[in-house]
Parts: structure tokens; sequence; C-alpha cells
């Protein structure tokens, strides 16, 4: 008798079929018929058990379960989901739209997944539940990890590592455990996230403390809750979100950062500044965002010229006396070592298709350890190699055009 035990699977029996869910939100099934041919088996929340030998057992499931998470999928939006994992042959740094994003600052970006719970309106990367997203992300938490500490020993300053996804974190399942093991690293002195604080509860609030989290930045798009759902595009409970922020804000440091835009919440401006001047915090309470469109985005409204938007923040810095044009000083963010760029922007390169880019036509390529997002790659099949035009390399974010 083989009793395998899984911490991120859970296993629930149906008719023919068994429905795997990993990591909280993603799932896939295997057949029963596959199963039976490993040998007879039950099911028990996160293991299996089979009658027969465990190295026949483990061989064989170990085979079922690979091919299963080539067929992972995310249950907020049914999209694809691609789990990118220490042998996966995917690197962390390059694609930007997950991973690790370094700007040659102390302050490295970290994106563990690309869903989100909303549906916002103003949305810049098209997340939630409408997206015409073909695929999604997620890391394994390990994977991050090590990586993350590799390339915060290159960094001369202390470290800032903000988790701040093409997505909601609180998706992430093994989240406070990734807060807990980065911060073990002595270098690693603050760690923040962006977050909606809408899925937010005080247990988790108390856990991410525990864990190390020194500051939530939340998204909050209105005092209003009409206005909030119109804005998320989805049910939004205003009141349960206030009283987080006022439970996390006795926790921990908090940051509001809404994004206005332009004649829909404008005049939420001085309830957001009030607001912020009443939050105790080690760093700026209110970091107002200018609403700005973008090419694959959702765009309600025509972006401000940047002269407009701080002649506003100027208006109402006057008025109330809170600093709400911020800068990276104000976080302890420092220019650090430049992380070297295998390759630049006008090269051509070799490189090697590892699985579907974000939308329809795209690829994420590999090519000297890094990931390259490549357009107009339809067609191609995993594992081809395919020439690629370098057309973006800043802060080691690759885009490229197949040639």
């Amino acid at each position: 008798m083989a009793v395998l035990d899984f911490n991120d699977l859970k296993f629930f029996e149906e008719k023919d079929k068994v429905k795997v869910t990993f990591y909280r939100i993603y799932y896939f099934y295997l057949s029963k018929d596959d199963l039976k041919k490993i040998a007879d088996f039950k099911v028990t929340d996160h293991s299996i058990e089979f009658d027969c030998s465990e190295k026949k057992a483990t061989n064989k499931f170990y085979q079922l379960l690979d091919k299963g998470f080539h067929s992972l999928i995310c249950s907020i939006n049914k999209v694809k989901t691609v789990y990118i994992h220490k042998n996966s042959g995917i690197p962390l740094i390059g694609a930007g739209i997950f991973g690790i994003v370094d700007r040659n600052t102390n302050c490295i970006d970290i994106r563990p997944l690309t869903t989100c719970n909303l549906d916002c309106m103003y949305c810049s990367v098209d997340a939630g539940l409408s997206s015409k997203k073909q695929t999604d992300y997620v890391i394994e938490k390990d994977y991050l990890v090590e990586e993350i500490n590799k390339l915060a020993e290159t960094k001369k300053h202390d470290v800032e590592i903000h988790i701040g996804p093409q997505g909601e974190p609180l998706l992430y399942a093994p989240l406070v455990d990734l807060v807990n093991d980065l911060k073990k690293n002595s270098k690693i002195k603050i760690i923040s996230m962006d977050t909606n604080a809408t899925i937010l509860t005080k247990k988790l609030v108390d856990e991410l403390v525990e864990a190390g989290l020194d500051r939530f930045n939340i998204s909050l798009n209105a005092l209003d809750e009409k206005k909030c759902t119109k804005l998320a595009g989805t049910h939004y409970n205003l009141k349960h979100l206030l009283e987080i922020i006022d439970y996390a804000s006795k926790k921990t440091n908090v940051l509001i950062a809404p994004v206005i835009i332009p004649e829909l919440n404008d005049n939420e401006i001085k309830a957001f500044v009030d607001m912020g001047k009443k939050i105790k915090s080690d760093f700026p309470t209110l970091g107002i965002q200018n609403f700005l469109n973008y090419k694959h985005g959702r765009n309600p409204a025509k972006q401000r010229t940047w002269d407009e938007f701080f002649k506003i923040l100027e208006t109402h810095e006057k008025k109330s006396g809170l600093k709400l044009k911020l800068c990276k000083e104000d976080f302890g963010i420092n220019h650090d070592t430049k992380l070297e760029k295998p390759f630049k922007k006008k090269q051509v390169v070799k490189a090697r298709v590892v699985c579907d880019g974000l939308l329809k036509g795209e690829k994420i390529a590999v090519y000297k350890n890094r990931s390259i997002l490549v357009d107009k790659a339809e067609n191609v099949s995993n594992n081809s190699e395919i020439r690629v035009l370098i057309i973006r390399d800043k802060h080691n974010i690759f885009k490229g055009i197949r040639q």
C-alpha cells in the first residue's frame, strides 16, 4: 500500500475523474481509468492511496501529475495557466509579466501570479473576470524565493521586496510562507505588497505581519460604495474594506493608493487626503496615482498630462499640508547594482519557445537565462527555436518580434 501526501494539492473524486486543485484557485482533472492503470486507489483530501508498491505509485502517478499540470486552469476566469517551477526551464527574469523585475534599484518587484478577483474598468493590464488574456501564470514559491535571494545578494543596499503582480497577490495560496521565507534573508529589510484588499481578513493581516510584511499598499477606488462597485466591475464591500484598512493600520504600515480617473473619481481626492492624514505610518500614507492609457489595458477615459495631474496634487498639498508628490526617496529606494543584460535592443537572437504568451499570437521564449515575450509567434510549437528581434530591453524586461 502506498500513500502519497501533498501539501499544495487537494483531491476531489467525481463520477469518472478526480479533480485536483493546486494553490487553492487552480485545477486540473485526472482520469479514473488512468489512475486505475496504476492500481486500485482512493483519495482523501491532500493524499491519494494506491494498492501497490510506493515505487510504482510514485513513478506512475508523477507522470500523470506532470501531464495534468500542462492542463492547469484558473478557477476564477477559466484561463489556461502555466505553472512556472524550478524544473520548468522558464527563467523568472525577462518577461516582465511574471517573476522578477529589477529596475536597477534596491527595490525588487516580484510577480508570483497574474490572476485577479476584480474586473476594474481601468485595469492597465486587462486582468480579472473579463480579461482577453489567453494565459495566466503562477510561480512555485520555493523557485521564486531562491531566485530572489540570489538577486538580493548582488545589491549594495538593504533590499525592499515589493509584491506587485499583474493581479491580486492575496490569491496566491503560499503568500504567508513566501513572506516568511523572504524575511529570513538578512539583506531583505522591507517587504511591501500591492493589494485591492477585498479578500483581506483580520486573521490574514495578523499572519502576514507576523511573517514579516512591512506595508500594505491598498488600491482603494473611492469612498462611495456604488462608485467603488462601478470602478471594480464587480461587487465591492466598502464597509469591509474600510474596517480592514483601520485594522491593518494598527498592526503595520498602510498606504492608500487610489488611481484618479478623469470624471470618474476626481471628486474623491479630498476624502482620500482626509483618510491619509489619519493613518500613522513610517512611510507616506497616500500615494495618489495618475490614470494612464495603455495599449492592452482598459481605457474608460483619456489620461491627464503629468503637468495637469501634478497641479491637482499641488492644490491639495497646499490645503492639507500632506505631501502628495512622492518620489522613490520617500520609501528609501536608491540606485543600486545594475543587472547585466545578456543581449540588447535591436539584436536578433535564436531563442527557444517554452510556453504561450499572455495574448493571442504571443509566446514566451528563452535565451541566455532570460525570458522574452515574443509577438507574431502564432502557430509556433513549444521547444521550437525561432529568430527574435529584440524591441525592448529596459530594466531587463525583454520583448521581441519573431523574424
